[in-house]
């Protein structure tokens, strides 16, 4: 498999960079946008860079709009890389974690508290989905969707998967501070599995959170589907049609992704997290993957799924929050997390960051200028912002695509903001630079 990879990013960094103007429709307006000869500079190698920094796309969303929290402990994550799991007590720091979920959240929401921040995520939803000023109401479900993409089973896998000590931050903290009971809450991962790492450690202190995977067993909970709930906005061949009936039931998802890359797209985020709820078979070589699942490689623009997926009632359109585990990482989609960092801050270690949102567009950009940054040879990195592209400006896609993933006659808005940084060094987005209304990304260093 790492052989097949190697040669797929030796084959991106022969891709040429074919210069170009493009004009990309924003309502009535025409923004001219121009491939940059800026380039992503990292030991791993150099990639011709076809954006220009800081042009915000889209309309940014959440308490405060387009905004990134990102926070980062140095110390929970110490796995010298051969002893024992990369995931195991001895290497992981439980308390430090908890702290920096709940410092991350006092970030996103402006707040010195987790009742006060997950007070404030709720009744923003609330608000924005439903007219509705109210918090987190009794009987109202949560389903957490968690990515173990790289499970066969049950039992322990040293791959990069979830991480459980973040994966018991958030339900500490969501049963604690938020006040949502733990028969409301779903722990789901409904086309793979939730190993014994994840299950032992949360089931010991949450019995009664319903843990849903593939086949259920071992205490888990077999995952249902409900069948043609997202038809997609066109004909997308044999791609799943069917959602889990914990995410279609849900009042509130919470997206926990991780920071990682991915063959054929680039990176696997918060959007292609949602691939994840489909009734997919367990074996990825079972299922099928439409001409959608990745970027034109000449550059030119069309339908992605990642758009469907963020837009669609029960899966983007009902995510309150959006995470993205970054406390390790990885360049490829599969194997053990083998990369420590050279970008600063991380400077030769794991990078210990935990990434939130409101809005799924902005954090999904965020994290692609991260890993394009450390590593600019992972393969398909070329164009791997197209699908924040037509989600940023899904009202009027450069693609031309008619984006309504349920097929009921309504056109999606714009998801979110979109835009790359200033920089590798700064990380500077328009609302930091006060030069526009696109993403803001606030660094707290956890203590």
């Amino acid at each position: 498999m790492n052989t097949l990879f190697l040669a797929l990013a030796a084959q991106l960094l022969k891709h040429p960079v074919i210069m170009r103007i493009s004009f990309i429709a924003l309502g009535t307006a025409l923004l001219l946008t121009q491939q940059s000869t800026v380039e992503a500079q990292a030991p791993g190698g150099t990639l011709k860079i076809w954006y220009k920094p800081n042009v915000p796309l889209g309309i940014a969303k959440g308490i405060f709009p387009g905004r990134v929290a990102w926070g980062h402990n140095p110390l929970i994550a110490s796995w010298d890389g051969k002893s024992g799991f990369w995931w195991e007590d001895t290497h992981n720091n439980q308390s430090g974690t908890d702290k920096l979920l709940a410092q991350t959240l006092f970030s996103l929401t402006n707040t010195r508290n987790e009742k006060i921040s997950w007070d404030a995520l709720f009744r923003f939803f609330n608000k924005t989905k439903r007219n509705v000023d109210a918090g987190y109401q009794a009987g109202q479900k949560v389903t957490i969707k968690i990515n173990n993409n790289n499970t066969n089973g049950h039992e322990n896998t040293n791959e990069i998967n979830g991480n459980p000590q973040l994966v018991l931050s958030l339900l500490k903290s969501l049963v604690n501070e938020a006040g949502v009971p733990q028969e409301n809450i779903t722990l789901a991962e409904p086309s793979r599995f939730i190993t014994d790492n994840i299950y032992d450690k949360c089931h010991a202190v949450f019995p009664n959170v319903h843990y849903v995977d593939h086949t259920g067993g071992d205490g888990r909970e077999q995952a249902t589907f409900v069948k043609n709930a997202i038809p997609y906005s066109i004909d997308n061949g044999k791609v799943a049609t069917g959602l889990a009936t914990c995410v279609v039931e849900a009042d509130y998802i919470i997206s926990l992704a991780l920071m990682k890359g991915h063959v054929s797209q680039g990176v696997t985020l918060s959007a292609k997290n949602f691939f994840g709820c489909t009734d997919i078979d367990a074996d990825w070589r079972k299922n099928a993957h439409s001409s959608g699942f990745s970027q034109n490689r000449d550059g030119t623009h069309k339908y992605l799924v990642f758009t469907d997926f963020l837009g669609h009632k029960d899966l983007g359109a009902k995510t309150m929050l959006f995470l993205i585990d970054g406390i390790y990482g990885n360049k490829f989609v599969n194997g053990v997390p083998a990369f420590k960092w050279k970008l600063a801050p991380f400077n030769n270690g794991w990078p210990g960051s935990l990434f939130a949102s409101q809005d799924g567009v902005a954090i999904d950009a965020v994290v692609l200028d991260f890993i394009i940054a450390e590593w600019p040879d992972a393969p398909d990195m070329m164009y791997s912002d197209y699908s924040n592209i037509e989600s940023a400006l899904a009202d009027n896609p450069p693609s031309g695509a008619v984006y309504d993933p349920e097929r009921d006659g309504t056109r999606l808005s714009s998801l979110g903001a979109s835009e790359h940084w200033n920089n590798a060094r700064d990380k500077q987005y328009s609302r930091n630079l006060k030069t526009g209304n696109g993403i803001e990304l606030i660094y707290r260093k956890v203590k």
